[in-house]
């Protein structure tokens, strides 16, 4: 039986680690909780992102983009 695999497209917050400043803005604002500021250095995204923009419009750095990723 061949399975088919459906690829889908998902919006999803991304950070530019080497220049956030981990002030964590963009963790306050995510009504999902998927943004975390990992060892006080950097914010990290989890799979719960539905890429909504949030984030991206409070980070005083600017350096959230939301793009479109590849979903099974």
């Amino acid at each position: 039986m061949n399975e088919t695999k459906i690829m889908r497209k998902k919006k999803r917050a991304l950070v530019d680690q080497s220049l956030c400043v981990a002030c964590g803005c963009c963790a306050k604002v995510c009504p999902l909780g998927a943004i975390e500021i990992w060892k006080g250095i950097t914010a990290r995204v989890s799979d719960r992102c539905v890429g909504c923009g949030r984030c991206a419009a409070e980070c005083p750095a600017s350096v959230i983009t939301i793009r479109e990723v590849e979903n099974l």
